[in-house]
């Protein structure tokens, strides 16, 4: 069975996306535990409902030796960790141990509205101040350069020139629950290659 940590920071709507998915069959893996970043966040809940082993590592209590922590807790024991909705930044050695198998959802089409300082509601004022006529949402894996990863799926959401960043926002997490759960299937079933940085889908 293939295994999955999952790692967020909020309400872990992506997280109920997964869950679902494996409920309904479409996905075919197990979450072997969420961890959070904070505690009281509604994502360690919705795990804990699903009987799920729930953790939480922040950076308040650990502060540069969060990712060894979270490290401790998923080596040797998943295939893949998801950060669905993960606000901290992964950094060290859990990114030589999980090479190419760190994948996150950025709710923009990168390499637009990316990078630092990039997360969140933020993306979407972004968007709707820059006038573009498009945004969406990307899966990529996680390297050492923020939202810098090779990039593995996108789908592209309509901004109109009504919408408030809260509009947009709700648009593109409707793409996310559909786009995470599917990446985690192709890298679940082998069909992922990385060619010069590229995502080829076999």
């Amino acid at each position: 069975m293939f295994k999955i940590a999952v790692l967020a920071s909020g309400s872990g709507s992506n997280l109920q996306a997964i869950i679902d998915n494996i409920n309904n069959g479409k996905l075919n893996c197990k979450i072997e535990m969420v961890i959070g970043s904070k505690e009281d966040i509604y994502a360690l809940e919705r795990g804990k409902s699903c009987g799920i082993e729930t953790y939480v590592v922040s950076r308040k209590e650990h502060g540069d030796k969060t990712c060894d922590e979270i490290l401790k807790l998923t080596k040797g024991k998943v295939d893949l960790i998801v950060l669905a909705g993960y606000l901290s930044i992964l950094n060290g050695e859990i990114l030589k141990v999980f090479k190419d198998k760190i994948i996150n959802i950025h709710p923009s089409l990168i390499p637009s509205f990316c990078g630092p300082k990039m997360y969140g509601i933020k993306v979407h004022e972004a968007v709707i101040k820059s006038g573009v006529k498009y945004t969406g949402c990307t899966v990529h894996f996680v390297n050492e350069e923020v939202d810098g990863g090779a990039i593995i799926l996108q789908e592209v959401v309509p901004v109109y020139f009504e919408d408030n960043a809260e509009d947009v926002q709700k648009r593109v997490l409707e793409f996310e629950h559909i786009l995470l759960p599917k990446a985690i299937d192709l890298i679940s079933k082998g069909k992922i290659d990385i060619v010069n940085g590229r995502v080829k889908i076999v």
